[in-house]
């Protein structure tokens, strides 16, 4: 039975189709905030806090596919027969099984720094890694964006791989990573290791989804590679697929004015009434397929 999820709404009223936002691990509702303040106006927005993470919390152990029965639940719920669904990182992967459980209820999807097949190449981690990571997420927590930390502990830290432009916009933006990583549950965890584990790669269902998709990427992704990215977006018949330089894993929050730019430039050339995928014309500035 589909648990009963603690979400965060924007733009109630609004009289346009809505977006389900569906954060990455760790994560909560919170993190997706930087995406639902870019549509403010366009769109209604719902967060959830997944099944095991923040204020969604549960004792038993579960598995990834308890997370779509959540979802429909929680769709069902809001009365919602017809959305779009915005997926970051782990957020994606759920929006694509979204899409293939749900076909007739998912117009389109929006993938950020996810991917069908993910893979991998981060490098290895150190006492000193963790210890500098704790310490700069608690000062940012404190004092977000606080320059001195940054320098000092920041860039000793995992946020090197998480963040290419180490700026105290992008650092006042994560100050939220700590409670997120600290209300993540060990049934969380296990479930996505059990799903890495056993080689979860979707690739070959994705001639399925022939809805309107935007895909993000970062060029220096180690967490979800561009590659793997790039060969989700090859693989669906009607994507989109911006690739950002100098960023990584977490770029909405170190280029959010460009990615709140882009997204709402392709939510507003695409028409949802005849669901007819619309291409978005490609900028030189950025790589597209």
């Amino acid at each position: 039975m589909g648990l009963q999820l603690y979400y965060r709404t924007w733009g109630e009223g609004i009289p346009s189709l809505p977006i389900l936002m569906l954060h990455g691990h760790p994560g909560n509702a919170d993190c997706m905030a930087v995406f639902a303040d870019a549509v403010a106006g366009m769109h209604p927005c719902v967060a959830p806090d997944l099944r095991g993470y923040g204020r969604s919390q549960v004792a038993d152990p579960f598995e990834m596919e308890d997370h779509l029965e959540d979802l429909e639940r929680l769709l069902d719920c809001l009365g919602w027969q017809e959305c779009l669904v915005l997926g970051w990182s782990l957020g994606g992967i759920l929006a694509l099984e979204l899409a293939l459980r749900l076909p007739e209820r998912v117009k389109g999807l929006v993938l950020v720094a996810s991917a069908a097949c993910p893979r991998s190449n981060h490098p290895p981690i150190d006492f000193w890694d963790q210890i500098n990571t704790g310490i700069a997420s608690l000062l940012n927590w404190v004092w977000p964006g606080w320059e001195w930390n940054i320098e000092t502990f920041g860039r000793r830290s995992l946020y090197r791989y998480l963040m290419q432009q180490q700026t105290p916009t992008a650092y006042r933006l994560a100050h939220m990573a700590l409670p997120a990583y600290l209300h993540t549950s060990p049934q969380a965890r296990q479930a996505l290791r059990a799903a890495l584990q056993r080689g979860y790669n979707r690739e070959g269902e994705l001639h399925r989804i022939c809805i309107p998709v935007l895909l993000m990427a970062a060029e220096q992704d180690c967490h979800i590679t561009v590659s793997s990215s790039l060969a989700t977006a090859r693989a669906l018949p009607h994507c989109t697929c911006i690739v950002y330089p100098n960023v990584a894993h977490l770029f909405p929050w170190e280029i959010p004015d460009q990615v709140g730019q882009d997204l709402r430039r392709w939510l507003s050339v695409q028409d949802w009434a005849s669901g007819i995928p619309v291409a978005v014309p490609s900028d030189p500035a950025k790589d597209s397929v």
